[in-house]
């Protein structure tokens, strides 16, 4: 086993014990069904994409790994990562600190349907990796990338984003918080931003990427934006 999986593996077991940490200590109590559903759905997500990435692409996902303010070259990018870590945060303890307050009142679907969400952001990013092997973690331009213009870059420029957004709107309704739901905009600024320097980035180092920015209007979500 080379050294890449043994830090995966290292990092999704303590990752995992962080989640489920954070989930139910702020809950308080163990009886919360939203979190042992979210938790499971996640884990088996993730757990199912990252080997998806090792069978058939170990070049993308050592990409997907380097993610973090030491690996954004561009300074705005940093300022941009920190936003969303601090923002990330309250996006997990929020909703089991609703759960143990009860402020919100959920029928049981809707965090059922949150899940669903989660599932769907896996699969995007699943038929991303598909056509991409260059969709890294951070915003970087590499020697012989190429534009790509196949499967659901067709549609929009930066689909992945599109899937980051399935995941942060998942993740209230799956761990039953209605109020979490106000985290949502803040996420859209963010990464508005993020993406409007990326594109900056892209223009300034990929060859091609005006012409397909021509061809393909949208940026994250088909007739909207």
């Amino acid at each position: 086993m080379n050294a890449l999986y043994k830090q995966l593996i290292r990092s999704s077991v303590l990752g995992t014990l962080i989640l489920v940490a954070l989930i139910f200590v702020s809950a308080g109590t163990l009886d919360y069904w939203q979190g042992w559903a979210f938790v499971a759905t996640f884990v088996v997500c993730s757990g199912a994409y990252t080997l998806y990435l090792a069978k058939h692409d170990p070049a993308l996902l050592k990409r997907r790994t380097e993610a973090g303010i030491s690996y954004e070259k561009e300074p705005a990018q940093k300022i941009i990562i920190v936003s969303l870590y601090v923002a990330f945060a309250p996006l997990i303890v929020l909703p089991p600190l609703d759960h143990r307050f009860r402020w919100s009142n959920m029928p049981w679907y809707v965090p059922v349907l949150g899940d669903v969400l989660i599932v769907l952001s896996f699969y995007f990013f699943y038929l991303v990796s598909k056509v991409n092997t260059y969709a890294a973690a951070n915003v970087r331009v590499e020697e012989g990338q190429k534009v790509i213009s196949t499967g659901l870059y067709a549609y929009v420029r930066h689909p992945m984003y599109f899937a980051a957004l399935l995941l942060v709107l998942g993740i209230p309704l799956a761990l039953g918080s209605w109020w979490t739901l106000l985290l949502v905009p803040l996420f859209l600024f963010i990464l508005y931003f993020r993406i409007e320097n990326e594109e900056r980035v892209l223009l300034r180092d990929l060859q091609g990427y005006s012409e397909y920015r021509q061809k393909v209007r949208y940026r994250v979500i088909p007739g909207i934006f």
